[in-house]
């Protein structure tokens, strides 16, 4: 089912709704797609497809992607995105796990911190740190979303819409920031060991950030051969995912380390 929802701002945005086909009742898994990803992406879906079987599912267009109004803030307006999303399969499920990738994975992280109403949280792929120009391919994204000649070749060849206005002084709560502040909901933080956008002490440094603030709930999967977000994600490794909402909300949690199988 594809509807529209509006955040807290005003910003229509565009999502679906895919019923669960297994798992336990009344659980939602709230996905959101990283930069120029799109619920409508085959990719996207397919992870959808494959969280359905353990529970419902909601995808949301962040601002600025898809058929979503507006323009991408790249990460610090974009809660309020999750948050609406939250609040529609809040209405309609008992429990809600929000699911973010790449810079999905930030907003998650931030919307949990700022607004919490999630049961768990997964955080795939993503930054640790704002600005972060480490590897090749960042620095060649910073130099589009910051030159008008870039954001036109963004909306124009990858569809997406990035805003001109800069960010206040001072920047808006950092991803390790949120992972602080989650106020002991259950976080799982992905990677791949391939990951050409941002390398392991981006998790690392988040899952070190959450343990110092809660002392149990907080787990980390580093993934050998898979690359970045849900382009890259492997259905064993989504279903894994999903395995461990279910294990952390039904039973407790579980190792501080997720062993590849």
């Amino acid at each position: 089912m594809d509807f529209r929802l509006v955040s807290p701002d005003g910003t229509v945005l565009s999502a679906t709704h895919e019923p669960a086909r297994g798992g336990p009742s009344g659980l939602a898994f709230v996905v959101i797609p990283g930069f120029s990803g799109s619920w409508e992406n085959a990719r996207v879906r397919q992870v959808c497809a494959e969280l359905a079987r353990f529970g419902g599912v909601v995808a949301v267009d962040l601002r600025g992607h898809g058929r979503s109004e507006g323009a991408t803030t790249l990460g610090k307006d974009e809660p309020l995105d999750a948050s609406a999303a939250v609040r529609w399969a809040r209405e309609r499920y008992d429990r809600v796990v929000l699911v973010g990738f790449s810079m999905g994975a930030a907003v998650a992280l931030r919307a949990t911190a700022l607004y919490g109403r999630v049961d768990a949280v997964v955080a795939v792929s993503g930054p640790a740190f704002w600005y972060y120009r480490g590897t090749r391919v960042m620095r060649r994204l910073h130099w589009a979303i910051e030159r008008p000649v870039g954001r036109w070749a963004i909306r124009t060849f990858m569809g997406t819409r990035v805003t001109s206005r800069r960010w206040p002084e001072s920047p808006p709560l950092a991803p390790v920031e949120a992972a602080a502040r989650l106020g002991g909901t259950p976080l799982l933080v992905v990677h791949g060991d391939q990951d050409d956008f941002f390398p392991l002490d981006h998790p690392e440094a988040i899952v070190r950030a959450a343990q110092a603030a809660q002392s149990s709930g907080v787990d980390l999967i580093i993934e050998p051969g898979f690359g970045h977000a849900e382009g890259s994600i492997s259905r064993n490794l989504v279903r894994r995912i999903a395995e461990w909402a279910i294990a952390v909300l039904d039973f407790g949690t579980g190792p501080e380390t997720i062993d590849a199988p």
